[in-house]
């Protein structure tokens, strides 16, 4: 009998950003070429890491702004958030503050596991927003940053792993004694 340890983590920017992209190659290996706007779907996936076997259950929301009312309650039973802008498209860079703002609004604290995400390194040729922009948007929030490619698989599994670490390391206010709930498998 192995203790498997869920997650609950959320995928969040932007419409067009790569989200499900970013989650489909993460479950399933395949890239999406063809895009069509999410609603919302819902992965598992177990994976190791750091040596402890986990699930991840991956909620990937809909980016587009007649979805947004609902972004409340993906927060709340959220545990830890991918926060994605596509380095291709300077606005879904600034769009992503004010998200991270409801997630800190929302769960009531400022220390949430979170990782930013900068998605399409495979497209540098069109890139507007510098990965050190990136770099200093995350370290004055205190959490990870990873440039992605849902279509060359670049750091796929990374942030996912990476979104676990997180979610290990910061204790949410709401959770009783640990980060995640656990499964005897």
């Amino acid at each position: 009998m192995i203790k498997m340890r869920e997650y609950k983590v959320v995928v969040l920017g932007s419409g067009g950003v790569g989200k499900s992209a970013l989650t489909v190659q993460f479950v399933t290996g395949q890239f999406m070429e063809k895009y069509d706007p999410t609603i919302e779907d819902f992965y598992r996936k177990e994976i190791e890491v750091d040596g402890a076997p986990s699930v991840l259950e991956i909620l990937d929301t809909a980016g587009t702004e007649q979805f947004a009312s609902m972004r409340d309650l993906y927060i709340k039973n959220g545990q830890g958030f991918l926060l994605v802008y596509s380095l291709t498209n300077y606005q879904t860079f600034q769009d992503i503050k004010p998200i991270r703002d409801q997630i800190i609004r929302v769960k009531g604290t400022e220390k949430v596991p979170l990782v930013l995400v900068g998605n399409k390194v495979d497209l540098e040729s069109e890139r507007e927003v510098p990965t050190s922009e990136g770099k200093a948007l995350a370290q004055s929030w205190g959490v990870p940053f990873l440039e992605t490619s849902a279509k060359s698989k670049h750091n796929v599994d990374d942030v996912f792993a990476e979104v676990v670490r997180e979610m290990n390391f910061v204790q949410l206010p709401d959770q009783k004694d640990a980060c995640c709930t656990c499964v005897i498998v």
